[in-house]
């Protein structure tokens, strides 16, 4: 066996801070999610969960401590020792490397689903528009919507929409896929045929992190689940051990409300 691997997908976040308007909403986050492991955020909301999500893609700038995604920096680079942001059009290239599924789809209306799946990697030059083509009509196959290539997002119901989405972020071929409640706009019959498309997205051995209140779906799928309230990570471990034996007291307050 060669010598050299090539990871993929992990990321590392260190001593990560951020405030909103004098507001502290993450206070010093560490987190590591290893190349294909899947971890669900869960905490009551304000607690900083989405925030940490859009800051592994550079949605948010940090105001201290850093992100890397195989070790490469998203939106800076390091030069003499300290961090100078890149310039846009670099940004949205690292960027690439990590993909985002929104709660509410995102989808540009005017555009079919094939053509909403088609426009990333062109306009980054990545393929031609035939091999684009061959790959978007896999991928809406892949998330069960091979007949709806021609629909637009209006003929489209809301998990179908979201299963386009995701179907999106997969063209990029990203090396970690972040998850912002992707269930949470969705009425609840449809809730199911999007989290069976990310169940298959976790076996496959992609990188997951995904902010959700579905505490049942993240016992399940979660490989650990990690737990934040008001900008900290109060616990995190296996879904067994956060969810059935919870040691922290906001965990436990905060799973009692949940399950009722």
């Amino acid at each position: 066996m060669s010598a050299v691997t090539t990871t993929r997908g992990l990321v590392e976040v260190h001593g990560v801070r951020k405030s909103f308007h004098g507001v502290e909403v993450l206070k010093g986050i560490d987190l590591t999610v290893e190349p294909g492991e899947v971890v669900a955020l869960l905490g009551p909301s304000g607690s900083g969960k989405s925030t940490l999500l859009r800051t592994i893609n550079h949605l948010e700038t940090v105001d201290a401590g850093s992100v890397t995604v195989d070790g490469d920096f998203i939106g800076y680079e390091l030069r003499h020792g300290k961090l100078h942001e890149l310039r846009e059009r670099e940004i949205l290239q690292r960027r690439t490397q990590v993909g985002i599924v929104f709660q509410n789809f995102h989808l540009f209306p005017h555009l079919t689903a094939l053509e909403n799946i088609i426009e990333a990697p062109l306009a980054l030059k990545r393929l031609v528009k035939s091999e684009a083509r061959e790959l978007a009509l896999g991928l809406l196959d892949r998330v069960g919507l091979a007949e709806k290539a021609d629909a637009h997002p209006r003929q489209l119901s809301g998990g179908q929409q979201q299963r386009v989405a995701i179907a999106r972020a997969l063209a990029l071929q990203p090396k970690v896929l972040l998850f912002d409640e992707p269930t949470s706009a969705l009425d609840p019959e449809l809730v199911g045929e999007v989290l069976d498309v990310i169940r298959d997205l976790a076996k496959l051995g992609t990188t997951l992190v995904i902010v959700t209140h579905e505490i049942g779906f993240a016992r399940e799928v979660a490989d650990r689940v990690v737990f934040l309230d008001e900008g900290r990570i109060v616990e995190e471990g296996s879904p067994d051990e956060v969810l059935g034996r919870p040691q922290h007291p906001r965990t436990r307050e905060f799973l009692a409300k949940v399950l009722g």
